[in-house]
């Protein structure tokens, strides 16, 4: 159990992917603004959700909290499109490349 910026998150395993998904769902239970609330993500979006939050200089709990603001659905698909977006992001501000011959 991690306490991050009044935030607590909470790593659970739930459940394993079938032998084509390699990730494992861990369900993290939070608690933003003193409600608690829970979400379930593959290893590979949290990986991600670390990335981001080391390179925008914020904590895991920040974060979270930034996405469960904007969000409207629920918050494990909100990361998952946060994820998502910022690859998206990320692609389109590369150069094109070549196409192959």
């Amino acid at each position: 159990m991690r306490h991050c910026t009044g935030m607590m998150i909470k790593f659970q395993t739930v459940g394993k992917t079938d032998s084509a998904m390699k990730g494992e769902v861990r369900k993290r239970s939070v608690t933003i603004a003193g409600h608690r609330t829970s979400f379930s993500l593959e290893d590979e979006f949290w990986q991600i959700l670390q990335e981001i939050a080391h390179r925008e200089a914020l904590s895991m709990a920040e974060l979270v909290v930034r996405v469960d603001a904007g969000r409207e659905g629920n918050l494990s698909s909100a990361l998952r499109l946060y994820v998502l977006r910022d690859l998206q992001g990320r692609l389109d501000r590369q150069p094109p490349s070549d196409p192959p011959q």
